[in-house]
């Protein structure tokens, strides 16, 4: 295995951080979508789209990490000073992923209690369009009833 082994594995762990930062990002503009008075559902759903998106990349990143990882394995740990820096850095991103990973946890939580909120309050309003819907009805057929006047002379018996 040559410096290029590890510097891949290094150059991966640096994407994912990127990566990483562009979901915590994402989260972020959700975060701005849910506090909105008005709701928008369909930014909503580009931003859940993106961040989709991003989670595939990461996955990608993430195969591709361990499969080179399992090959160059032994040769890293067997020359742990030859390769240092390069496994010292890698600490350092593996620390900065992890700590992105928590952010990205705690934000996609807040991000579920707001948009929960946002969808109970189109369930009440869409609750309410449908009571004064059933007042209109109501109002509307009690108004058409009230010139009928029936037959004051009927006989209904036969």
């Amino acid at each position: 295995m040559g410096q290029s082994s590890a510097q891949i594995l290094l150059q991966s762990l640096e994407k994912k951080n990127r990566v990483l930062d562009r979901i915590i990002s994402q989260i972020g503009v959700q975060e701005e979508i849910l506090k909105q008075e008005e709701f928008d559902m369909d930014a909503f759903d580009r931003t859940i789209d993106a961040q989709g998106a991003y989670l595939e990349q990461l996955e990608k990143l993430d195969n591709g990490f361990e499969t080179l990882y399992d090959r160059v394995r032994e040769e890293l740990i067997g020359n742990r000073e030859l390769y240092r820096d390069e496994i010292a850095r890698m600490k350092e991103e593996i620390q900065q992923i992890t700590d992105k990973i928590v952010t990205i946890n705690a934000g996609n939580m807040r991000n579920k209690v707001l948009a929960e909120n946002q969808f109970k309050k189109k369930r009440t309003a869409i609750g309410e369009g449908t009571a004064k819907s059933k007042v209109a009805r109501n109002y509307y057929n009690s108004m058409n009833n009230l010139n009928y006047v029936s037959p004051q002379f009927y006989d209904s018996k036969k």
